[in-house]
């Protein structure tokens, strides 16, 4: 049994993530993490929101609230939502948390030691008009590379360039629009990643389990130059910084760096995860310190593109500079972006759909389905209300409910509510068996690598090699000539639910469930991962009973689409 530590990138405090958000990290790490489940491994899967930050500040100023009081409300419902959706964290926890703010200051304290932090005094820009300093994010103007006009002060979304605010060309205020800001002088911490170069470029060299687009962004950083960045922010809302409870002198109003500190929270929430049960003797430790038991971890990332920079780079700049055992990432599977309608999901512009909203319009496993299935794992992908449609009637209506619901009907209405007794296995049921046992190995390895596209289309190819072998079996017509062979083919095809059920489970845990209890079974034990559909075939005794279920997916209907269309603003 392996032990698989996996961690999905932190969503943001800042509101309820749309689909986009959903399938760039959280999404795939829960299927990985079912999988992983099922086959029998130690899966610890970690999350939590990322809550420090100006992002925060505002949101709460514009809501009324306390930053406090905001994040708190927000985590419970960003936690709602995920369990809503089926995401099966093992821990959702909070980056404000005590575990947190004690080991990034641990973390900053270590690297001081290690001579990789120094203090800097730095220009930065002031906004005279918002009467506060303002961090990279909230500096807007021209990139000084491509030109672009609403680049940030620390990345240019259009080329993608590493930006300081001072570059920008006719910079102003995100927060107020104001062009009224100067640079002014502040004191920082900075972390010194220009001296760690040679490190990472060799640590990220030996990641060979590293997807290609992984592997260029990393290796385009390097490429560039490891640059110092600063640590911290003159702002309220985040990690102090302090050193064994003393706050560091003239950093009294300063805050560490939202991207120093959400990274550790990997590691804090691991720690509530352990705290949160002290009668089960959790070890944290033993998940993250290679001094105590880490060693045969695997650790496994998900995440957006644009997150995957701070991963292979700042991050383990912290990890590795700190030259304490620490486990660092083994693979880090990176997701390109999912767009609407070739543009971007937008809450202002009403442009898109969200995770509350998409569960209002039809429950969870339709989307978990159509968003990995056509994963943006090669490129960018367009989601469309047009193809969403298109794949859950095709995909999931008319081949997996449809296998579910014409063999269930059947059999209650021509053999009772109970497996067949009748007949033996013959040479369909063998070369179903093959056939099946094939597409079972490819569709495992895909999954394996998190190669998702390819997973699901060979899981929809098993769905699909159910329904032919109904054709070619055809028990409605074989009844008539052969009661007992019909009976065979019978119950070849529920014990055919009970596999499809264990197989889709990563994907469409609420339905497989609903396979499950066609049959009255328990998902944790009929739901371990099979390797043969030989067994499988085998699984149900005679005579066991079942009950036909409700429809398992209906038809999404033009009329509605054309609905959603109008409301979520498509284009």
């Amino acid at each position: 049994m392996a032990r698989i530590l996996i961690t999905s990138a932190l969503p943001y405090i800042n509101g309820i993530k749309h689909l986009g958000n959903l399938v760039g990290s959280m999404l795939p790490a829960d299927v990985y993490a079912r999988f992983e489940r099922a086959r029998g491994n130690e899966v610890l899967f970690i999350c939590a929101t990322d809550e420090h930050g100006t992002p925060a500040e505002l949101a709460a100023r514009a809501a009324g609230q306390t930053v406090e009081a905001y994040c708190a409300e927000q985590h419970e419902i960003q936690k709602r939502a995920g369990e809503a959706f089926g995401l099966s964290f093992d821990h959702f926890g909070r980056s404000s948390g005590p575990q947190n703010e004690k080991l990034t200051q641990h973390f900053a304290a270590v690297l001081e030691d290690r001579g990789l932090i120094e203090e800097r005094v730095t220009t930065q820009i002031f906004s005279i008009d918002d009467q506060r300093f303002l961090p990279d994010r909230y500096v807007e103007g021209e990139c000084p590379h491509c030109g672009y006009e609403k680049a940030r002060g620390d990345q240019c979304d259009n080329c993608g360039r590493l930006l300081d605010p001072m570059e920008l060309i006719n910079p102003y205020s995100a927060i107020s629009g104001s062009h009224k800001v100067e640079p002014r002088e502040t004191r920082h911490l900075y972390l010194l990643q220009s001296k760690l170069q040679d490190r990472i470029a060799d640590w990220v060299a030996s990641k060979t389990e590293w997807p290609a687009l992984t592997k260029s962004i990393a290796n385009k950083w390097i490429k560039e130059g490891l640059q110092d960045r600063s640590i911290t922010r003159d702002l309220y809302w985040g990690v102090p910084v302090e050193r064994d409870g003393v706050p560091r002198p003239g950093f009294e109003q300063k805050v560490f760096y939202v991207w120093f500190d959400a990274p550790i929270e990997y590691i804090g929430a691991t720690q509530e995860w352990a705290e949160a049960a002290p009668d089960q003797n959790r070890d944290w430790r033993s998940w993250w310190r290679l001094d105590e038991g880490a060693h045969d971890v695997r650790y496994v990332q998900f995440m957006g593109k644009d997150n995957v920079a701070f991963h292979t780079v700042s991050f383990p700049c912290t990890i590795l500079g700190s030259e304490e055992p620490w486990k660092t990432v083994d693979t880090l599977k990176s997701l390109n972006w999912l767009t609407w309608y070739g543009g971007k999901f937008s809450t202002s512009q009403n442009r898109g759909i969200f995770m509350d909203q998409a569960l209002e319009l039809l429950p969870a496993d339709y989307w978990r389905w159509q968003l990995m299935a056509n994963a943006p794992e090669s490129d960018d992908a367009s989601f469309t209300l047009e193809h969403f449609a298109a794949v859950v009637n095709k995909d999931l209506a008319d081949v997996l409910g449809n296998f579910v619901n014409r063999i269930t009907r059947f059999c209650a209405a021509r053999f009772g509510e109970a497996i067949p007794c009748e007949g033996n296995y013959g040479a369909a049921e063998e070369k179903l068996v093959v056939d099946l046992d094939a597409k079972i190995k490819s569709y495992t390895d895909n999954l394996a690598a998190m190669e998702f596209r390819k997973a699901f289309a060979e899981l929809r190819a098993i769905w699909v090699a159910g329904n032919e072998y109904l054709q070619v079996a055809a028990p409605w017509t074989k009844i008539k000539e052969d009661k007992p062979a019909a009976a065979a083919s019978v119950r070849a095809g529920l014990n055919l639910i009970v596999l499809f059920a264990a197989l889709s489970a990563p994907v469409i845990p609420f339905t497989a469930e609903k396979m499950f209890r066609v049959f009255g079974l328990d998902p944790k034990e009929a739901g371990r991962w099979p390797t043969s559909a030989r067994p499988a075939l085998e699984f149900l005794n005679p005579g066991h009973a079942f009950t036909p279920p409700d429809v398992l997916f209906k038809k999404i209907e033009d009329e509605q689409v054309e609905e959603w269309r109008e409301r979520f603003g498509a284009e």
